[in-house]
């Protein structure tokens, strides 16, 4: 906390329609692809989100239609689908499908809520976020990683507001929130985020020590602002950094 945002990377991107893409009725342009990967992007919800419990219509739209191969690098495509996280850099990783579903179930967040994520990454959970009809505004704390992510994001049709910044501090000038994510783990809650969640907004965050076990917490904010958690279960992420 106590840093400037740095506002130079900032991006609006907004889909468009161009020969060989088309458009879902959440307004995101999808590219043609290979039948391999809308197979394996199919094999993956089935089995590794809907079978183990992975309800929500929203969710698992969403992760049928997000091409993941084009979120994670070159080198780990064949990867892109498998049940376990990948590294993209920067000591970062892309989250298991299973757990991008999980955490996005858990905001209950509906079509139209606007929604800020903490950690950006390669830019794979704003695009279900996205997919999902939801109004996102995403935090990397990596300049190099939010600046790909941006790009990446507007090449593929995802409307996504971003910038590179201290996560920690949450982006007050587009507060409050419907919903908060955070897919890197801080050891406390970051108070600028419970400030920034709107009456009846729900926040989903991994809270413990880097290197070990984590907890997954849903916290839910009242109409008097009054905080109630939920806990989730043990997760493990990669630590929640700040400037």
């Amino acid at each position: 906390m106590g840093t400037t945002a740095r506002d130079t990377t900032t991006t609006e991107t907004v889909a468009t329609t161009d020969p060989g893409t088309s458009t879902t009725a959440a307004g995101v342009t999808t590219i043609s692809e290979p039948e391999q990967y809308r197979v394996a992007r199919m094999t993956m919800v089935d089995f590794q989100v809907e079978n183990r419990g992975i309800s929500d219509p929203l969710v698992l739209e969403a992760m049928r239609s997000v091409p993941r191969h084009e979120f994670v690098p070159e080198d780990q495509v064949a990867d892109a689908y498998a049940d376990h996280p990948l590294a993209i850099g920067h000591g970062q990783t892309i989250s298991q499908p299973y757990m991008v579903a999980v955490m996005s179930a858990a905001l209950q967040a509906q079509p139209g809520d606007r929604v800020l994520e903490i950690g950006t990454g390669s830019g794979y959970q704003a695009a279900i976020l996205t997919a999902m009809g939801l109004d996102v505004y995403t935090v990397e704390i990596i300049p190099e990683l939010a600046t790909a992510a941006a790009a990446r994001l507007a090449r593929l049709g995802y409307a996504v507001t971003a910038r590179d910044s201290d996560g920690y501090s949450g982006w007050e000038e587009h507060a409050p929130f419907d919903a908060i994510i955070v897919t890197a783990a801080p050891d406390h809650v970051p108070q600028p985020l419970l400030d920034q969640l709107a009456p009846g907004g729900r926040m989903v965050i991994p809270i413990g020590p880097s290197g070990d076990v984590q907890t997954l917490w849903a916290f839910t904010k009242d109409a008097t602002g009054d905080i109630t958690a939920e806990n989730l279960g043990l997760v493990r992420f990669v630590p929640l950094t700040r400037d």
